[in-house]
């Protein structure tokens, strides 16, 4: 099975049960804090990834680390444990997120730049993507220097690529067709 589509199932469940619990908004917190603090540790991305370290190792270091969250949260790691898919935490996270937002009428733009965005340039994409919509939107940056330059924008099934990789991209395809 794709990873998306299973982190996508992972997360709707918990959004589901949390829903249910009525700790949605508990539970999007503690997505967000999670989703952050894996992003922005490479150690705990390497130990998450790992093959060598053992399932249960990795479970109890992110009970430890998440110890305040919500036991709807930390149900979350022990499933992904038990099916061998505690790799997918993050992306899980982010999928939560997504979920929650779109149920609360809001919708998640991701903007994939070669550098991270400044605040005045966030502010004039999120203003753009509203006017776009016509939805409460919330800004996600993403940083892949692979891109060289310029931006991907998505929203919902929209994708707009105006990145440096991708016109180099098309520029290869039309000289081999031209060929």
């Amino acid at each position: 099975m794709n990873e998306n589509r299973a982190a996508i199932r992972y997360a709707k469940a918990t959004l589901d049960y949390a829903v249910e619990k009525q700790a949605a908004e508990k539970v999007d917190a503690d997505m967000r804090s999670m989703a952050a603090t894996i992003s922005g540790n490479s150690e705990l991305q390497q130990l998450l990834l790992s093959p060598i370290v053992k399932t249960e190792v990795k479970k109890n270091a992110l009970k430890a680390i998440f110890k305040g969250s919500n036991e709807i949260s930390l149900g979350l790691i022990t499933t992904l444990a038990d099916n061998k898919r505690i790799d997918l935490l993050q992306e899980v996270a982010y999928k939560y997120i997504i979920q929650y937002e779109k149920m609360k009428g809001e919708d998640v733009a991701t903007v994939i730049t070669a550098v991270p965005l400044s605040e005045a340039l966030e502010k004039k994409v999120l203003s753009k993507v509203k006017e776009l919509t016509g939805n409460q939107v919330s800004l996600e940056n993403k940083v892949d220097e692979s891109i060289v330059g310029g931006f991907i924008l998505r929203v919902g099934d929209l994708q707009y690529d105006t990145s440096v990789a991708n016109k180099l991209n098309t520029l290869k395809r039309e000289f081999t067709n031209s060929l």
